[in-house]
């Protein structure tokens, strides 16, 4: 692990390359094998063709490449399609689109697979490799851990020149997206055009620019006013969608008397709201009110990760059916979902999976399903907040020193509260009677994460604070 945390426009932040179920997500430039360089996107995109190549009968795959608007975006598709063309593999790269949106293009087209290029909320340096299979879903553990044994050993071989793979280009595939959104069964697009909202949509200058307008407009919202909504790359403010990040929005959203604001993260898999006195809707009620308008419409489980606020699991039962808990990360949410038949689930980070339209994060749908709701009950978004059970998330970061134990310091945690119901799927999760407490190593940036819920901030960040310092101790 690397010793300290990134900050945004941090110029002088650590090389990294961190390989996970979430994909191979790194800094560009450096040193070969310490940050994203061409090499290493060359290597990983080629490791894992030959995976998919070798688990096929088919004489010729297929591959979809999308990106979000990020500077080194260009630089790294044309490094991914020419690497699966060598590969020969046939591509349809979509260019600027979102991780939802080649999701479901892969299933559309019944390719292969698919590779999504963005860092989701990381800052400008970064960008990843999202790696999808036939499904249109992130890889599984085993097969990512195939991906980088490979590219370590470089053991495959590049196509005969008689071989190579086509290369097409294809722009629509929002478009289509957009259009599958307004299929849907529980999405009424009339309804949302006779409720006349008007809304402030902050795309952090990556695709949320142009994928949220094109919805809002398809969706018959007339008044959309935009902030940085120029898929330029330069993120105008640290891009993860978070009450600090988000200063700007909600003072437009109070100028422009406006129903409430949207923002999305640059490769829009993640959704949070702000409401319409200027407040925070809370990234943890995205999936509560979505869940919510789908259990009063589809009767099922609910599925959300061990880092996702309680009220999903309140809300759940309340309507007579179970709540379930997975392990961070959407490819094990996904996997539970499936194993319980979950008609909704996602994190509560802002990440909306609607399975009936694909099994994937999605903020097109999770805006669409919430301004429906809202739109049936004629009721603003403070309104139906207060409808939900109050809670408080406190989020904390640890930095790690490179020797730290972490096996240690997950057995001392575990002594400490063992009073508790102690879960240990994921990190340390302990719950309390008025909330919970959850330790564990992030599979997307080089710290350990502190997660904290109650029934009010205080208490949350007393949880917090106390297991940081058994952390400390250790």
């Amino acid at each position: 692990m690397h010793c300290r945390v990134l900050h945004y426009n941090d110029k002088k932040y650590n090389m990294t390359l961190i390989k996970s179920i979430s994909g191979i997500r790194g800094t560009i430039g450096g040193p070969a094998g310490d940050g994203l360089t061409p090499i290493d996107v060359v290597r990983f995109t080629s490791a894992f063709a030959h995976i998919i190549k070798s688990a096929s009968k088919k004489d010729k795959l297929s591959f979809v490449v999308g990106r979000d608007a990020r500077i080194s975006g260009q630089m790294v598709e044309s490094l991914v399609v020419a690497s699966l063309s060598g590969m020969g593999v046939n591509v349809v790269d979509t260019g600027l689109s979102t991780t939802p949106t080649v999701e479901m293009e892969v299933i559309k087209r019944k390719a292969d697979g698919g590779i999504i290029l963005t860092a989701s909320h990381n800052p400008k340096q970064w960008n990843a490799l999202k790696l999808l299979n036939e499904k249109g879903e992130f890889i599984s553990a085993e097969q990512g851990k195939k991906v980088l044994e490979l590219a370590e050993s470089q053991d495959f071989d590049f196509a005969d020149v008689d071989d190579l793979g086509s290369v097409s280009t294809y722009e629509n595939s929002i478009e289509d997206h957009i259009d599958k959104i307004l299929e849907l069964e529980l999405v009424d697009r009339d309804l949302i055009a006779k409720a006349n909202f008007n809304i402030v949509v902050d795309g952090v200058n990556s695709t949320g620019g142009i994928a949220i307008p094109k919805l809002l407009y398809s969706l018959g919202v007339v008044q959309v006013t935009e902030l940085y909504c120029e898929p330029n790359g330069e993120f105008p403010h640290n891009p993860e969608p978070l009450p600090e990040n988000v200063v700007e929005l909600c003072k437009t959203v109070v100028e422009k008397k406006a129903d409430m604001g949207i923002i999305v993260d640059p490769d829009v898999d993640r959704l949070a709201f702000v409401m319409e006195n200027g407040i925070m809707f809370g990234e943890e009620y995205t999936l509560v009110a979505a869940a919510d308008y789908i259990l009063q419409n589809t009767p099922g489980n609910t599925v959300s990760n061990l880092s996702s606020t309680r009220a999903l699991k309140d809300i759940t039962e309340a309507a007579g059916n179970e709540y379930h808990a997975a392990a961070v990360g959407e490819v094990n949410v996904v996997e539970k979902m499936r194993e319980v038949n979950a008609i909704i689930g996602g994190e509560g980070n802002g990440g909306v999976i609607y399975p009936t339209l694909h099994a994937g994060r999605d903020a097109l749908v999770g805006v669409a399903l919430l301004l429906t709701y809202l739109a049936k009950r004629k009721i603003n978004l403070s309104g139906l907040r207060a409808t939900y059970p109050n809670y408080f998330i406190s989020k904390n970061k640890i930095e790690l020193d490179p020797n730290t134990d972490i096996k240690k310091i997950f057995k001392r945690v575990k002594a400490k509260y063992s009073e508790f119901p102690v879960l240990d799927i994921d990190g340390v999760k302990i719950d309390f009677p008025d909330g919970w407490v959850q330790l564990r190593t992030s599979n997307t940036e080089p710290i350990m994460r502190v997660y904290a819920e109650s029934t009010s901030m205080e208490k949350a960040q007393q949880f917090a604070d106390d297991i940081k310092a058994v952390v400390r101790e250790a």
